[in-house]
């Protein structure tokens, strides 16, 4: 499992100021942050993570967005065109980006794995929280140099699109 230590190392290599915020009580999930770091919910950013059935089978999708307003599941289908969506298991979220379950960082995420990001995140200037990968520790980053690290696509995920309308997205990373 991936954790804060791994991630500070990568973004020291990269030279990316951020900072290792160590939490003053023990962190569930990406939901809690707001609470516990005293946080804008819209500054908070959470990893959701679903199975979906596309046309080439089952895949793994997980969303980048702000923890007050997560993706529901009819938003991600109609973004990728799928029928049956639902929110993951503990034990595919663990497998499918090594970090455990309700504490993802949206950085270091697998390779195959497709990221959707919510073009909300992109109107935020100035620091965002997210979870590091541990119950002790969050990481306090700019919201533009997180976004510039996260391998997606941003999409408009605040609102469900009817099937078969087009998604507009942009490719970050």
């Amino acid at each position: 499992m991936k954790d804060a230590l791994a991630i500070h190392r990568w973004l020291l290599s990269l030279q990316i100021h951020h900072e290792i915020v160590r939490l003053p009580r023990v962190l569930t999930s990406a939901d809690e942050l707001p609470e516990v770091l005293s946080a804008d919910p819209a500054t908070c950013v959470g990893v959701s993570v679903f199975e979906v059935d596309s046309r080439i089978g089952p895949e793994v999708v997980a969303t980048v967005a702000p923890v007050g307003a997560p993706p529901r599941p009819g938003t991600v289908g109609g973004v990728l065109d799928v029928r049956r969506v639902r929110p993951a298991a503990a034990f595919t979220v663990n497998s499918a980006t090594d970090y455990a379950a309700g504490l993802v960082c949206p950085l270091l995420l697998p390779d195959g794995l497709t990221v959707l990001v919510d073009e909300r995140l992109t109107r935020i200037d100035g620091p965002v929280h997210t979870p590091a990968g541990e119950r002790h520790t969050a990481l306090r980053i700019d919201a533009g140099d997180l976004l510039s690290l996260i391998p997606g696509k941003i999409v408009d995920l605040s609102v469900p699109r009817p099937r078969g309308e087009p998604m507009t997205a942009r490719l970050v990373g």
